[in-house]
């Protein structure tokens, strides 16, 4: 039985797990990233979190075939290292050259998106695909895109931003500089943004009631619809229109044979896929012909990342 690192590190949390040849994650161990600091500084816990990981699965560190990164920001595989990334604050990292100075194995980078893509597309929702997309929608909205069994990142290795493409032209202002960007309407940031707005309009909606401590969460909307509120339905109907648009613009450009969405949200499950099927279905390009994209929700949550990091390898 051979035996692989992924590390999916985090803002919040650098997780590492040791994955066996079967996709399954035999070892887990994390800590917090606790960011800002030097990237030297977290190159070292992320080796460290590597060798706990190998200790609580049972093997010895030296028994790994390989190491794989998924980060978030721009990953350079070819020369092992992290040219930029805002969210950890990192420009031009050489992270395979700090890993090695602890772990003296073949170390792998990719983008974080692109990894969990990548796991999904070996062994979870997109497993058989030629071509797949994989988006997560989270604080923002990250996506990986596999043709051909290969992960693609483009020229200049930023390929893929799909969360920065424009929806709505001079729509809200988006993190990135532009503005109307899909991130901006369909993250679980842009689900809650729409939340605080609607029930400064609509005092009287149920979801008043469920906010503790001024805390509004992604899931409040869809707690609302489920009791028949009405703002709860028109929050939830416009999220999900908005979520569409983008994903039909998605499969109009790329056509994969499947498109997973993944994060918290898709915990609501056909509570949001069957709307989002059916809307889709009428205004994607290839509506009149019966071969098209399979829209379904990611089959391996948070370990999706950790997952695709172990074979980056392969790729």
């Amino acid at each position: 039985m051979k035996y692989y690192i992924g590390i999916d590190l985090g803002g919040t949390n650098i997780k590492a797990g040791v994955v066996n040849e079967k996709y399954e994650i035999i070892g887990k161990a994390s800590v917090k990233t606790a960011c800002p600091r030097p990237a030297e500084e977290i190159a070292d816990d992320m080796a460290l979190v590597s060798i706990k990981a190998c200790k609580n699965a049972g093997i010895p560190v030296d028994s790994i075939e390989w190491l794989g990164i998924g980060t978030p920001g721009i990953a350079d595989n070819i020369n092992g290292t992290i040219p930029y990334s805002n969210n950890l604050g990192f420009m031009n990292v050489p992270i395979r050259k700090y890993i090695n100075a602890h772990i003296n194995k073949p170390v792998y980078v990719a983008n974080d998106a692109n990894a969990a893509a990548y796991g999904e597309f070996i062994a979870g929702a997109a497993k058989g695909a030629e071509d797949a997309v994989c988006i997560t929608l989270g604080t923002g909205v990250g996506a990986g895109v596999i043709i051909g069994g290969r992960i693609f990142t483009g020229r200049n290795l930023a390929g893929t931003e799909i969360g920065h493409t424009v929806i709505e032209v001079d729509g809200p202002q988006c993190t990135c500089g532009r503005k109307g960007c899909f991130e901006v309407f369909s993250s679980a940031t842009g689900l809650i943004n729409m939340t605080k707005t609607a029930i400064e309009q609509n005092p009287d909606s149920v979801i008043n009631t469920y906010i503790k401590g001024g805390h509004i969460s992604a899931r409040h909307a869809f707690d609302a619809m489920r009791a028949g509120d009405r703002t709860g339905k028109e929050i939830v109907g416009k999220y999900i229109k908005y979520l569409a648009a983008g994903i039909t613009n998605v499969i109009n450009t790329f056509q994969p044979d499947i498109l997973c969405i993944g994060g918290g949200v898709c915990n609501e499950g056909d509570r949001l896929l069957n709307p989002l099927k059916e809307l889709v279905s009428r205004e994607v390009y290839t509506r009149m012909i019966d071969i098209n994209t399979k829209i379904t929700i990611a089959a391996l949550g948070n370990d999706a990342g950790i997952i695709g990091a172990a074979f980056l390898g392969n790729v």
